[in-house]
């Protein structure tokens, strides 16, 4: 749909939306009309170099032929029914995702707290099943992020900031340790502790990778405890951090996983896969949703996931997040570039994250910020060196900019 189309003003479009809608993101100031490879259009034709990427999502490319294909094709047949007929997208789309992450079962979900949320359920089923009521206890990262609804929430290791805050009382059993800290994890094991569940990168939390040894550590935890190992991977699963899932990159297969974001290439979608003796957990009546598995979906997400596999957009992903990084850490006032893949974060040493992406902006590149001090590019796999030259060339006029006004404002104060 394009703003012509409508009779609205831009202005007039923007103030119904203030009028109408429950508002807890800073909105741009403008309207996202159209968009194509590495690059989103407003409504006057004016386009942004998107190292955002739909927060991840748009992996494949925005609006990625092969799976804008698959979505008319798909149109055609059935758009959604319920989950007792099979449907076709449905079981391809398993067979593919299990054959290739090394999975025994697959379980369909909406979203990636969704797909947090039937991890969680999963996990602490399997443990009363099979331990006794009490072994449901699940240790996650502090600064984590796991999702919105109240499971993930719970899961989430920020207690003290607006993910949590006023909203009463978490679901318990999760206790929370330091990030690549195995000796902390180790600590807060009891007999009651089922699982660990961590994100191979904490994106949220600042674009931190886990280290090797951390990862290596925390599989030998919880093989030498009987535990799980539940790895999130909702933004970093399709290719974002130079494998098709970021435990591969690892060399360390968790027990499960859950994903989203790239998986649909655009499309809402997400799911939970299991090794089978974890995923036997749910029988009848145990977990259920009407849209997951939705055919529509799953057509797309099998279009994106062959799209990312058939491309190698993973290694392109690595090499690209490598030449990133090293750009990055020349940047005036850049403590530390860091991230795996195209999971990239660059923190400075003075707090001009917003400022910086505001100022890239202003010149047509889409950064986010994380704090006061860290920006985050999460852009499609599909970016270019001369992509990330154009970024870098903007980032460092926008630091530059920033860090005046900074240093401005320190000396009047």
């Amino acid at each position: 749909m394009r703003l012509k189309d409508t009779e609205l003003t831009a202005q007039e479009l923007k103030d119904m939306v203030d009028k109408y809608m429950v508002e807890t993101y800073e909105r741009y100031d403008f309207i996202a009309e159209r968009a194509e490879g590495m690059y989103i259009y407003d409504e006057e034709g004016n386009a942004y170099l998107d190292f955002y990427g739909g927060v991840a999502v748009n992996s494949p490319g925005n609006r990625n032929e092969r799976v804008i294909a698959a979505i008319k094709d798909q149109l055609d047949d059935i758009v959604h029914t319920f989950n007792y007929p099979y449907t076709i997208p449905q079981a391809l789309l398993a067979k593919k995702i299990c054959d290739t992450i090394g999975m025994d079962k697959i379980f369909y979900q909406n979203s990636g707290t969704e797909a947090n949320e039937c991890m969680i359920k999963m996990a602490r089923k399997y443990g009363t099943d099979n331990f006794g009521p009490d072994r449901y206890h699940i240790i996650t990262a502090k600064n984590g992020f796991h999702g919105r609804t109240y499971g993930a929430m719970a899961a989430t290791g920020q207690p003290d900031t607006a993910v949590q805050e006023g909203f009463g009382a978490m679901l318990p059993g999760f206790s929370y340790a330091q990030f690549n800290n195995l000796a902390d994890f180790a600590s807060k094991v009891t007999e009651n502790t089922i699982a660990v569940m961590i994100e191979p990168v904490q994106g949220e939390g600042g674009v931190h990778p886990a280290t090797q040894e951390f990862v290596e550590g925390l599989r030998r935890l919880c093989d030498e405890h009987g535990m799980l190992l539940l790895f999130d991977e909702v933004q970093t699963g399709w290719g974002r951090t130079g494998a098709p899932m970021a435990y591969m990159g690892y060399g360390v297969k968790p027990d499960a996983v859950s994903m989203a974001k790239a998986m649909g290439g655009g499309m809402p979608i997400g799911a939970c896969c299991a090794v089978e003796k974890v995923a036997n957990a749910f029988t009848a009546g145990a977990h259920g949703s009407t849209y997951g598995g939705h055919a529509l979906a799953c057509a797309a997400a099998y279009a994106s996931v062959s799209e990312i596999i058939d491309n190698n957009l993973s290694e392109n992903a690595d090499e690209m997040g490598r030449y990133m990084k090293k750009q990055l850490a020349k940047l005036p006032h850049v403590r530390e570039a860091r991230g795996r893949g195209l999971l990239v974060g660059c923190e400075y040493d003075i707090p001009i994250a917003a400022e910086v992406k505001h100022g890239c902006l202003d010149r047509m590149v889409l950064i986010t910020a994380i704090g006061d001090s860290v920006n985050r590019m999460i852009p499609p796999l599909i970016v270019t060196k001369k992509q990330i030259d154009k970024l870098i060339r903007i980032m460092r006029a926008a630091i530059t900019d920033a860090a005046a006004r900074y240093y401005a404002m320190d000396l009047a104060s």
